[in-house]
């Protein structure tokens, strides 16, 4: 499966990266992250010029990475600055250094031509730094491709057979959706608007709702990476005013960050962040196990998924209905990004 370069992914949670040396595998290139002594966020490639040995295996002393097989040392611009055993350091023996941005709480590396980094193209998602919310998040790994997750979140409908006693309720795969593509920003919007429905545990229990509910699923995906849930539970019958702040409504912004790892792995990042109950602890210790379990029912099918698809005949022919259209806007996106920019496969 090709991928789509010249592009900002995100690697790790910035509380992920610190001083001990962390390995991560992005579009198929080994990477080192860690940070400098002044906090600064590295990454490099995880391969010592010398013998191949991982920079994440080995040790920093300062800002400079030493390897632990033949202590080729790099600086933190993955030029080498010391080789064992002589003086003159060979004009090839540097790694490779990534555009590194942190923003939002998450560690976004450039893959790709590094000219073309622009930290400003890179998707926002303020609410998880943002005080006025409270933010739960993961990471799973997935061995299963990229697009499996990414067709998974692009359509809901699936939250009321695989996730039902949690997020899912029978409203969500009977509601129609609507679905609006933004060809000029590359962004595809799905919206499911639910005005009579079940309260699932996930919201009851987190917000203390009794009885059924007005639900809105409001999705953004940026590709390639970044999606955005914007979920607003209310009472039954209650919808935002004209003017002025939802008040009487409770939001969640549900944010996955969807890194292909391999061709056939996948980094999946999760964030739920609230504005209700944003002191209540066991609000969070309950959101955070419940999505946790929800995210590892998807990882489940996936997995399982990606056997069944490695194991049929080439050109099998899918059948896509009306639930589909977001999923099949978002692989359109996609296949347009890698058919202009470089495309990458697993090295």
């Amino acid at each position: 499966m090709p991928f789509a370069r010249d592009q900002w992914y995100v690697a790790a949670y910035g509380s992920e990266v610190g001083r001990e040396l962390l390995a991560r595998t992005v579009l198929g290139e080994p990477l080192v992250l860690y940070r400098t002594e002044a906090g600064e966020a590295v990454a490099l490639a995880d391969r010592c010029v010398h013998r191949r040995y991982p920079l994440s295996e080995s040790r920093l002393d300062g800002d400079s990475i030493v390897c632990g097989y033949h202590g080729f040392t790099y600086d933190q611009t993955g030029t080498c600055v010391f080789v064992p055993g002589q003086q003159r350091i060979p004009r090839t023996a540097r790694v490779a250094a990534y555009p590194v941005v942190e923003q939002d709480s998450f560690i976004w590396v450039w893959i790709g031509d590094r000219e073309r980094a622009d930290p400003t193209t890179i998707p926002r998602a303020p609410w998880l730094a943002d005080p006025a919310y409270t933010v739960v998040r993961g990471m799973a790994p997935l061995n299963a491709r990229y697009q499996l997750l990414v067709d998974n979140l692009m359509d809901l409908s699936h939250e009321t057979y695989l996730h039902g006693g949690y997020i899912g309720t029978p409203e969500v795969a009977n509601t129609p959706i609507t679905t609006e593509v933004d060809d000029e920003k590359g962004i595809v919007y799905v919206s499911r608007h639910m005005d009579d429905a079940e309260c699932p545990p996930f919201y009851a229990r987190s917000t203390g709702i009794q009885g059924r509910i007005t639900r809105w699923q409001d999705i953004e995906f940026h590709p390639p990476c970044l999606y955005l849930l914007h979920s607003r539970i209310a009472p039954q019958g209650v919808y935002p005013p004209a003017e002025g702040p939802d008040s009487d409504a409770f939001h969640a912004e549900i944010v996955y960050a969807i890194t292909p790892s391999t061709e056939n792995t996948t980094y999946d990042f999760w964030a739920v962040a609230r504005d209700f109950a944003i002191d209540d602890e066991s609000v969070s210790e309950y959101l955070y196990q419940s999505n946790h379990t929800v995210v590892m029912q998807d990882v489940t099918a996936l997995n399982l998924l990606e056997q069944v698809i490695a194991s049929e005949p080439d050109k099998y022919q899918e059948l896509s209905i009306n639930i589909d259209t977001g999923g099949l806007a978002a692989r359109r996106l996609l296949a347009r990004m890698i058919g202009s920019g470089t495309v990458g496969a697993p090295q």
